[in-house]
């Protein structure tokens, strides 16, 4: 290694052109990477979905569901299988292990749910999809005052137009109905002509359609027979013929029925800025360039938008309900400010502290390492997004580190005159090899546990991960092959010429962080090795007073920050069976919970124009009522206003829904899961229902959780059916009378119109007025084989019971989740930890019948923080060995890894101090802090063993190594801070979730400087006088103290210790102290 060095510091041509390739490469580097706010990301499990149209959730769960789960559920790698079996739709979601291989389990899946040979004939095909974590980063809305038909059309078209664009092939279009035709017919009108439903679907069927009659092959040629007489209009469905005799005529479709060319419901409502909207949402694709894609869809936008292009209407409009790219640029930009501006500050604080030409190389070495590293990341799989982003900001601070000790100490020994030129060069940095090597090297490993995650997880950990590794790979290159090859000119500083005064200010600065090491430092090293067992009771009392803030929950632990968007997403579920009306009640609250709130923010900030809140678009449609609120941008806005603040405002404007499932106001681009839920799991629904019940009443207990609920309340009345004692005897069967009732209020599909690619389905049924009426039941006829009508409460009974819209099943039982969202940082985990040594134990007894379990979020970071400690622990092994064999002791590697632990203290000290929870993401942060101590305690360490091995004792060794790389130390910490200090001091919505990470890493840096500078210096003495006292006891020797031979003064060069002092040269030497005896 040592050759290696001194030949690249003797070929600078060499080294110049590995810089320049490190230069290329990362913009070649930075080109080919795709660019997204949040990877893609795939997960460990599959749904197979099936649609039996009419089927009752009964239905679903005995013929469909079940029989899906028997298929799968010996599958090896299972987890956990969950399914729902709703009106006419199921679908069981199957969870693989973390280590099965995914493309053979999906399979797997498929085979089996082949082979199943007993599924309801009516029911569609089931179908097979991969859980896959695929975010939409742009939304459109479609709107003006046109009718619904129209609306879908031009939705089609623009969404059409955005698939045709780089990048939008999965446009989807959404906020529309399908369209259906509906022929309703009276039951007056089917009694007044003798007919049934059956008799008017048949007679469409037998009318209504296109069919091949095969070819005459004649002299002439080949003709084709065909009937294309397929109904497509209102007037060709009415023209068609029902029956056809000589007493009654001719009976058509238009005597009997109104033909309706519409959509599924008229129950649905998509607003925006009041007027009716289509939306257009366009996922990500495979392959992502965030920025390049949503300006081509801004271009169709204005093009769109324009009157003469033809696309739309007027009075038809496109507008942006969001797009990533805006977030992305804002992150981009300051990122790179705040890289600029960090850089410019490591910058001026190596030119103050050591010589220009020092500073100038290894501030270019900071960009050199990171060129080489952008240039292998495309090859890793890494993109720029969030993550990747993040990890810059976070290893900015340690790459420069490694830079800093070799450039101070060639400095150091060109200025000690010592050496000169290539020589200084080579030996300067051949003395420092091994702390940086090590250094680097037990960063890495501290970064590797989170690429080694088995989880889904590691697709976004290992973003992290390697871009850490590889800037911290091209650092050494860098610092060890093109760093010595810059500085091998360096010569003694001079002080002629223009800018000679200058110089003589810079070096009284620098001269000055040397004379506070030896005038202030070491007498406080002196003391604190005097006093070494205080000194180490200090520290471990501080390291127990910062475990208390995280135990007493004084600093909250948050499993992920919030990346706040520009967006709120409201979500507010109904219950099943909820009345449209209800739901267009719910609707309006809303709205009016958004006006009174964009009035507000408008009273209260008149400075900002168009307000905080902007346009709005609400839906309601089915059981749910969704909202988007668009937000001004952060810069539009004051910078202690966030996201979350007016999703809160806009929570309280729009108040109480109390018989709504669940409400959500999402401000974050992640799933930000605060809540807790829970699975009960029995077959008997009734003995769930009262557990629910049991444990919804607990959760009401805590003042932090709010909208609670379970969806089980979704459960409304249902009309059972039984037939009257001799009912039969009339000739109708309990068959007979359920297939004409699910004609008249569910419809017969008749068939199916090909329009525009898509299926439009022809139903035959009662009018709306009848299907919403429970009267019309009275007035119904069921008709016989011999065609008598026969009034349905003549032979059929109806009684109400409490029906089942939904059914959960969890692990093949059926199950109910009860939830609840919990406000303030870390209340989650405290409302988890009382129910479990509280309420749980008493629940077990009341329902020991009844399995429980957590869903959602905790149950996942529970088992993703319990795996991640593992591999932590693993990984600190690694490091204790890495530094054992290095240093050939047992006992030095635990006294370099101290830096673990009490970076972990001194960031929780910062992030008590700045009122910020702890989160994942503060985890790298201490990993990258005691990356930089560790560094700092091998280089002090690495020096204090060559002066043993030159005949100091401890105490001396200690002293002088303290002094000597007094400067390193201090400037490879300072400039870790230094470098993040921009970013800490912005308060944009961009960089707050940042702040964890941010504030972890400065203050266990800032906390940690003082382990290495004392701690570790008195646990060194401790360690020693413990050898001499077994030494003493066990062979015989006879004991010294400590510090028996402690000369008092530091026994280093002069030159070396003032080394820039421009009153001193190298004749100098004749002054410095003898070297102290060995104790």
């Amino acid at each position: 290694m040592k050759g290696i060095v001194a030949w690249f510091a003797r070929n600078a041509v060499a080294a110049n052109l590995l810089m320049i390739v490190c230069f290329v490469g990362g913009i070649f580097g930075y080109t080919a990477m795709e660019r997204e706010m949040f990877p893609i990301g795939t997960f460990n499990g599959a749904t197979v979905s099936m649609a039996w149209p009419g089927a009752s959730p009964q239905d679903i769960e005995e013929q469909i569901v079940t029989r899906i789960e028997e298929a799968v559920a010996d599958l090896d790698g299972i987890k956990r299988i969950t399914s729902t079996s709703s009106e006419g739709f199921g679908s069981v979601n199957i969870e693989g292990q973390n280590d099965i291989d995914m493309m053979e389990f999906l399979d797997e899946v498929k085979l089996r749910v082949d082979q199943i040979n007993n599924l309801p004939q009516a029911a569609f095909q089931p179908q097979v999809r991969r859980w896959e974590q695929r975010g939409q980063f742009m939304g459109l809305a479609i709107h003006g005052k046109v009718d619904g038909r129209e609306l879908k059309r031009l939705g089609d078209r623009v969404r059409d137009d955005i698939a045709q664009l780089p990048g939008g092939e999965l446009a989807e279009l959404q906020g529309t109905l399908d369209e259906q035709v509906n022929i309703e017919v009276t039951e007056e009108s089917l009694r007044r002509f003798g007919l049934s439903f059956a008799d008017v679907a048949n007679a469409i069927r037998q009318s209504s359609l296109n069919s091949s009659g095969g070819r005459i092959e004649s002299s002439t040629g080949d003709v084709a027979i065909t009937a294309r007489q397929l109904a497509d209009t209102k007037d060709q469905f009415n023209r068609i013929i029902i029956r056809q005799t000589t007493e009654q005529g001719t009976v058509r479709v238009e005597d009997v029925a109104n033909v309706i060319d519409g959509f599924v419901s008229d129950k649905f409502s998509a607003l925006y800025g009041g007027e009716p909207t289509a939306f257009v949402m366009i996922p990500a694709p495979d392959k992502m360039d965030v920025v390049k894609y949503t300006k081509g869809f801004r271009d169709y936008v204005e093009r769109a938008n324009d009157p003469k292009s033809g696309i739309l209407p007027q009075g038809v409009k496109i507008d942006i309900l969001w797009d990533d790219s805006e977030a992305f640029n804002d992150r981009m930009n300051l990122i790179m400010s705040s890289a600029l501006q960090g850089a410019v500050l490591v910058l001026i604080v190596l030119l103050l502290f050591l010589r220009p030409m020092v500073a100038f190389w290894v501030t270019i070495g900071i960009m050199t390492a990171f060129g080489g590293g952008i240039l292998i990341l495309p090859y890793l799989g890494v993109s720029w997004n969030i993550l990747s982003t993040f990890a810059v900001l976070l290893v900015i601070g340690v790459i420069v580190d490694d830079a800093i000790v070799v450039g101070e100490n060639i400095h150091r020994e060109v200025e000690s005159g010592r050496r000169d030129g290539i020589d200084a060069a080579i030996v300067g940095t051949q003395m420092v090899l091994k702390p940086i090597i090590f250094g680097v090297l037990t960063t890495i490993i501290a970064f590797l546990p989170w690429a080694f995650l088995s989880g889904p997880e590691r697709q976004f950990t290992q973003q992290i991960t390697f871009v850490v590794v590889a800037a911290l790979a091209f650092s050494i290159i860098e610092c060890m092959l093109i760093l010595p090859a810059h500085l091998a000119h360096m010569k003694k500083q001079s002080f002629d010429g223009a800018s000679g005064a200058l110089m003589r200010i810079q070096r009284r600065i620098a001269d000055s962080l040397l004379w506070f090491a030896n005038n202030i430092y070491k007498p406080a090293l002196e003391f604190a090795l005097k006093f070494r067992y205080a000194t180490m009771a200090l520290f471990f009392c501080l390291f127990y007073l910062a475990f208390n803030l995280s135990a007493l929950k004084i600093v909250p632990f948050k499993f992920m920050p919030e990346i706040e968007a520009d967006l709120i997403q409201v979500q507010i579920e109904m219950p099943d069976g909820t009345p449209y009306e209800r739901l267009i009640q719910v609707r309006d609250q809303l709205q009016a919970g958004i006006e009174i709130s964009e009035q507000q923010t408008k009273d209260e900030h008149p400075e900002i124009k168009d307000g905080l809140i902007r346009d709005a678009s609400v839906i309601a449609y089915g059981t749910n009522v969704r909202a988007f609120v668009g937000l001004a941008a952060p810069e539009d806005r004051p910078d202690t206003i966030r996201s979350k603040d007016l999703a809160e405002l806009l929570r309280a404007n729009v108040g109480e829904i109390q018989d709504a499932e669940e409400i959500n106001f999402a401000f974050t681009f992640n799933d930000n899961d605060t809540g807790v839920r829970f699975a009960l799991s029995n077959q008997n629904l009734d003995r769930l229902r009262e557990a629910a019940e049991t444990v919804k009443a607990q959760l009401a207990t805590y003042s932090n959780a709010y909208d609670i609920g379970d969806n089980l309340s979704s459960a409304a009345e249902e009309i059972r059916i039984s037939m009257k004692p001799g009912a039969e005897t009339l000739g109708v069967t309990l068959a007979d009378v359920s297939r004409q009732l699910r004609q008249a209020y569910y419809g017969e599909e008749v068939q199916r119109l090909p329009r525009d690619g898509e299926d439009v389905r022809v139903m035959v049924r009662l009018p709306e007025s009848a299907r919403e009426d429970l009267d019309s039941l009275n007035s119904l006829r069921v008709r016989t084989a011999d065609g008598r009508e026969i009034p349905v409460t003549q032979v059929a009974d109806f009684s109400y019971a409490p029906g089942i819209n939904r059914i959960q099943r969890r692990d093949r039982m059926r199950s109910v989740y009860v939830f609840a969202e919990v406000k303030g940082e870390g209340g989650r985990g405290e409302i988890m930890a009382d129910m479990e040594s509280n309420f749980w134990p008493k629940f077990q007894k009341q329902f020991p019948d009844v399995k429980r379990g957590e869903a959602g979020g905790f149950e996942e970071e529970n088992q993703f923080m319990t795996e991640i400690g593992r591999l932590s622990l693993m990984a600190v092994g690694a490091m204790y060995i890495l530094l054992a064999i290095a240093f050939r002791s047992y006992a030095q590697p635990l006294l370099l890894m101290m830096a673990l632990p009490f970076a972990y203290a001194g960031a929780l000290f910062g992030l008590w101090l700045w009122d910020t929870p702890m989160a994942l993401f503060s985890f790298f942060g201490i990993a990258a802090a005691a990356g930089v101590v560790i560094n700092d305690n091998l280089v002090l360490i690495d020096y204090v063993n060559k002066r043993r091995e030159e005949g100091a004792g401890a105490v001396q060794a200690l002293v002088d190594a303290g002094v000597s790389r007094f400067r390193p130390i201090l400037l490879t910490s300072l400039t870790t801070m230094v470098g993040i200090l921009p970013l800490l001091s912005q308060r944009s919505v961009q960089a707050q979730f940042l702040k964890p990470m941010l504030v972890a890493l400065g203050s266990a840096v800032g906390f940690a400087i003082f382990i290495t500078l004392f701690l570790v210096p008195a646990m060194y003495v401790i360690g020693a006088e413990i050898k001499r006292v077994f030494a003493w006891t066990w062979g015989g020797q006879p004991f010294r103290h400590i510090g028996d031979g402690y000369s008092g003064h530091v026994t280093i060069d002069e030159e070396e210790l003032i080394g820039t002092s421009g009153g001193h040269d190298s004749d100098s030497d004749s002054d410095s102290q003898p070297m102290a005896p060995a104790e």
